[in-house]
Formats: C-alpha cells, structure tokens, sequence
C-alpha cells in the first residue's frame, strides 16, 4: 500500500470523527449553524470514501483497454467532491429558509461549543497533512479533499464565534445569517474544485515551471540533433505525458538519433515524476527554427 493510499484512509476515519464531534454540538445547541457545519462533514465523509476508491483505480497499471493507464480516476473523485459540495450548499439553503419563517432558541452550551472547536483543530491540521501530500504525490483527490477542509476550518472558526455571540445575546437569526454564509463559502468552494477538476479532464498542460524544465532538459541532453519543435505536454493526475519532435540529420544513423532520445526521456522521466516521453524523429528537411534550440 503507497503513503497515498494511506493517507486517503486514514482521511475517512478522520472524517467520520469530526462528523460525530460537529453532529453532537449541534445536537447540544440547536444551531442552525452548526448544523451546517455538521451537513459539510457528511460531505467529507463522502468524498473520502470516494478518494480512496479512486486512488485504488488510478493506480492500476495500464492494459490493452486502457493502454494510458487510470490515473485519470482522480478527476472523477474530485468532480463527485465539488458536486457534493454545491448539494450541500443547498441544503443548508432549505435549513436557512426554514429557520428564518419560524425561528428556534439556541442553547449556550459551552460543551458543545467546545466540541466542534476541537473538530475545527482536528480538521485545520488534517487539512495541511492532504494538501501537502497531495502536491508531493500529484494527487488531485488528496488536494480536493484538503482544499475543502481549508474552507470548513475557516467557515467553522467564524460559525463558532458568531453562534457563541447569537447564544448569549438571544439574537436568534444572526445563528441564520452565519448559516447562510457557510453556504456560501462551501459553494465558493466547490466551484473552484470543479473547475480545477474539469480542466484535468481536459488535458490541461503542465505548469509553466515545469514546462521550462521539460526544455531545458530536452536541449541539454538532446547533443547531436538539430532542433526539438512541437512540444507538448498533458497531465492526467499523477501522469505527464510530453511528446515533442526531434530533428536530426538526414544522414545519421537510425541507433544514434534512438540513443538520443534516451538520453532525453532518461533525464525528463529523473525530472518529472511519473512522466512518459514519446519523440517522433524527423531528418533536417523538417526544421522550423522555432523550437527548443540543441545546447
């Protein structure tokens, strides 16, 4: 089992605990508030689940159906994650608007109050273990997930504060407003997951600082061409795929120009992690003169 599997399921176990602690506060309290502090953690739980399922599948290796591998499972994890989210939003969009026509007391209660404080703790330091893992193993699942706990934590510490001021000041509907707020906020939230989400599928390319070693690397190894053009480069979760052509002379022999691009997919897959390399060779005829000049 790899640290990102592992991670993934310790992040459903961590997720059903926070549940509990943010589902009891509002059961002490009556917080409409805290309910949809409780409703995002169910949430939580869900896309857990759904992170670790999809990590299962990106990892399969590739076969003859799908000779590119799964890596791309990870989007489809993240995209149930944002629409999950917007469902929640609107949930506690009924809550608010019920609440609002007939309006209920909260209960001051410092145990519950305290319960989901320690769940915001809990969360705000599960939060930076998902999203660093996530960047360090490429995994747009882990990222998602850590990315929505940075808005619950956030959401959370304001809700617990304004519940706190609606308690002991008997004004009910500021617990409403704080809860309209949150919704807002987690549909923030889930807009920028989907989004990010989407642009995996559609085989967005790599960030501009790894572009610029992709070729740096191609133009150091690359001695004995004459010139790589026509670069480009997708990713695909954890996967970068880059496919460039490369010009050589028209009279070099077939095992040189071959030696070359090992040479170049050797240093770009030391790079890159996780990264396949296909090069089409062309002889000099075929030069543009605006590619990715040979040191």
């Amino acid at each position: 089992m790899t640290n990102t599997s592992r991670i993934a399921l310790l992040n459903v176990g961590i997720s059903f605990l926070v549940l509990g602690l943010k589902y009891v506060a509002y059961l002490m309290t009556g917080s409409v508030a805290l309910y949809s502090d409780a409703l995002e953690s169910i949430v939580n739980v869900a896309t857990s689940i759904a992170a670790v399922l999809a990590l299962r599948v990106s990892h399969k290796p590739a076969d003859a159906a799908h000779p590119y591998g799964y890596a791309k499972a990870e989007y489809f994890s993240a995209v149930i994650v944002g629409v999950l989210i917007v469902v929640a939003a609107i949930s506690i969009f009924r809550e608010v608007y019920l609440g609002w026509l007939a309006p209920t007391p909260i209960v001051a209660s410092v145990q519950g109050l305290a319960m989901n404080g320690a769940a915001a703790v809990i969360n705000a330091i599960w939060c930076v273990v998902l999203i660093r893992t996530g960047r360090r193993a490429r995994s747009p699942a882990l990222v998602a997930d850590g990315q929505h706990l940075l808005t619950d934590v956030a959401s959370s510490a304001g809700v617990l504060i304004g519940v706190t001021v609606a308690a002991l000041s008997g004004w009910e509907r500021l617990d409403l407003i704080l809860a309209g707020l949150v919704a807002l906020n987690i549909l923030w939230s889930g807009w920028k997951v989907l989004k990010e989400s989407v642009g995996g599928l559609l085989d967005h390319a790599v960030p501009d600082d790894t572009l610029a070693l992709i070729r740096a690397l191609i133009a150091a190894e690359a001695v004995g061409a004459i010139e790589a053009h026509d670069l480009r480069t997708r990713q695909a979760g954890r996967m970068t795929f880059v496919d460039f052509h490369l010009v050589v002379p028209g009279d070099m022999p077939v095992s040189a120009a071959h030696a070359i691009c090992d040479r170049i997919e050797d240093a770009i897959e030391a790079q890159v992690p996780d990264s396949v390399v296909n090069i089409h060779v062309e002889p000099e005829a075929k030069a543009k003169q605006h590619g990715v000049p040979v040191l």
